[in-house]
């Protein structure tokens, strides 16, 4: 069984719990504006990688991502879009005792019957879900990332249903995915989930600008600057349901 893999991080720390074994996959549907992996959305490109020779690769960090209490955490793109090569993954990953997650936007999420049956075997080897929710509007969803919000919020029900552990993200965006009254929405729906361990606001960033223009693609958000601390602390709050609580100084 082999994957199309984009590139791989050893000692990965933003990605999950403890220190990450990360593989970022190759191909994703969506599009969105501030992808700073856009080099990551072809599908069928890559570096083709068996599960062997990623596991035998894994071993060698194996000391260090125990100690600290990590794991293995496979991002993107979009990682379900190679789901055959996930389970058979976590299935060696599993022999060997280690912590796994998936980092997804739910993009290519599917209530077809396939994708179900073999969605439902993934999540038997899977320990955590870091679940991107990109907007909460549907119009705005679309136009930040070119695809719908209905079968990604489908998804995240759905995770709820099965009652996998979940750690919400959601970028930041000055002017587009930081508007209160949204960010209200998203919380509201967020309370709807029962399987919700943590949120996590990422703020927006320019580092892989350089990318779109290696791609000569135009880059969308020109002259939108990351978010100040104070609009990250306040969407944590309001994500969080602590909107009213004053912060002690």
């Amino acid at each position: 069984m082999k994957g199309f893999i984009h590139s791989i991080e050893t000692c990965g720390t933003v990605d999950g719990p403890g220190l990450r074994y990360v593989i970022f996959t190759q191909g994703c549907l969506l599009r969105c504006q501030y992808c700073h992996n856009a080099d990551t959305w072809e599908i069928g490109k890559g570096k083709e990688m068996t599960v062997e020779e990623i596991i035998d690769d894994v071993k060698t960090y194996l000391p260090f991502i125990n100690a600290s209490g990590g794991g293995i955490t496979v991002s993107g793109g979009e990682p379900l879009l190679q789901i055959d090569f996930l389970i058979e993954l976590f299935k060696a990953c599993k022999k060997l005792g280690i912590h796994t997650a998936i980092d997804s936007s739910g993009g290519c999420y599917t209530a077809e019957a396939s994708f179900q049956q073999k969605l439902n075997e993934l999540l038997s080897y899977t320990d955590l879900i870091l679940l991107d929710l990109k907007h909460i509007d549907e119009k705005k969803h679309r136009k930040l990332t070119g695809k719908t919000n209905q079968h990604i919020l489908q998804f995240a029900r759905f995770l709820s249903e099965k009652n996998v552990p979940v750690w919400i993200r959601h970028v930041l965006v000055p002017t587009i995915t930081d508007d209160p009254n949204d960010l209200r929405s998203l919380a509201a729906f967020i309370r709807t989930l029962n399987n919700v361990e943590k949120i996590e606001i990422l703020p927006y960033h320019k580092l892989g600008v350089y990318k779109w223009k290696a791609l000569g693609l135009k880059y969308p958000l020109e002259g939108i600057e990351p978010p100040s601390e104070e609009s990250v602390e306040m969407a944590q709050r309001i994500l969080n349901g602590t909107e009213d609580t004053v912060p002690l100084t």
